[in-house]
């Protein structure tokens, strides 16, 4: 099996970013990005997924976070989808529930080829440590129009609103475990991508 590594650089008037991936790591991270519960979240990938993942980043942050993580969101799918390549030996799907404490999520992940996103998260709260969680959903319709994935993600319940997000993204990182394994039977072969199979 090929290395499934990638780096991928994104610059733009409002950031600049780079994003290194190894989908067969061991969990790794490294951030410098300015938006400190971004990176705590996206740690949660990186453990979770056993996903070796560093993101530098500038950004227009004395405006706000917006740019700054909608433009990571873009990078980090476009690395995603050099680094899972032609998808060969790809399970594909991956599904994840994840609870911490009174909160639970569900994440659903298809590397389908094709983007598309079904967020619902019903926070409690506007923001968390001065984070605003709706910049959340602008990180994930980033990633998925990039990394050209289907993903569904669930917050079924909860009252803490960092929890709610923490949830989330653990179980984000639990999916694309599950969907980027190689599975031996499929050596060789790339999963269909059209219809239902």
């Amino acid at each position: 099996m090929n290395e499934r590594k990638a780096t991928v650089s994104r610059n733009t008037l409002e950031t600049q970013i780079t994003v290194t991936v190894n989908l067969d790591g061991t969990g790794q991270s490294h951030f410098e990005t300015g938006v400190p519960f971004l990176d705590h979240m996206m740690d949660q990938i990186a453990r979770h997924g056993l996903i070796d993942l560093v993101v530098q980043a500038k950004g227009d942050l004395h405006i706000d976070d917006h740019h700054t993580v909608e433009d990571i969101g873009i990078t980090l799918g476009q690395a995603f989808a050099e680094a899972v390549g032609d998808k060969k030996g790809l399970t594909r799907y991956g599904h994840a529930y994840v609870p911490l404490d009174e909160a639970l999520s569900r994440v659903v992940i298809d590397f389908s080829g094709r983007p598309g996103l079904e967020y619902h998260v019903p926070y409690t709260r506007a923001s968390v440590g001065g984070f605003d969680v709706d910049l959340f959903s602008e990180f994930f319709h980033g990633f998925v129009n990039h990394a050209k994935v289907t993903l569904h993600i669930d917050n079924l319940r909860g009252q803490n609103t960092h929890h709610q997000a923490e949830t989330v993204f653990k179980a984000f990182g639990r999916a694309l475990r599950m969907a980027l394994s190689v599975d031996e039977r499929m050596a060789g072969v790339m999963p269909s991508t059209k219809g239902c199979l």
